[in-house]
């Protein structure tokens, strides 16, 4: 059993993948969804502690300013990405969310994949290609859940520190 985070841009594939992993019986939670996420766009902690504390097998996404401040009670933190302009078609073609329609949230979206990444990608403890299919992700995700927990080297550049992505 394990808690994992999937994080990564805006249009990387988090909610299809996690649509596929509850089709497979799992226990996700979108956090883009269901006032998970506080008016300032973080995270309620409140709320995502509890959880936590309640599920030892579950899969969470999102990516949000305070996320970094929970990595130390996921077994494993999967960034997903893919190059912006990836990013960017899916996001203008999606129907299931809003954001990325406008150019000024593209603009964003390149943005952050810019500035925003990079520091997710310290914070990860595993990298997987957006590109690929959601089932292919959902199995990698699978294979890291039935693995037991272990004593974990740490992310590549290390944990995430109190607030941000990861430090």
């Amino acid at each position: 059993m394990a808690r994992v985070l999937v994080t990564g841009m805006s249009g990387v594939g988090k909610s299809t993948v996690l649509r596929e992993l509850h089709r497979r019986g799992h226990l996700t939670v979108d956090t883009d969804y269901g006032g998970w996420e506080l008016p300032d766009g973080k995270w309620d902690e409140r709320r995502l502690a509890r959880l936590l504390a309640e599920h030892l097998d579950l899969v969470v996404s999102g990516c949000v300013e305070n996320q970094g401040r929970f990595y130390d009670r996921f077994e494993h933190v999967v960034l997903l990405s893919a190059p912006v302009h990836v990013l960017i078609d899916r996001v203008r073609l999606r129907t299931n969310n809003p954001y990325g329609k406008t150019v000024e949230q593209q603009d964003e979206i390149i943005y952050y994949a810019r500035t925003v990444e990079p520091r997710l990608r310290k914070g990860s403890t595993l990298e997987l290609d957006g590109q690929r299919p959601a089932a292919e992700l959902a199995d990698a995700i699978e294979l890291l859940m039935t693995r037991a927990p272990s004593a974990r080297p740490g992310p590549r550049g290390g944990r995430g520190g109190r607030d941000g992505f990861a430090g």
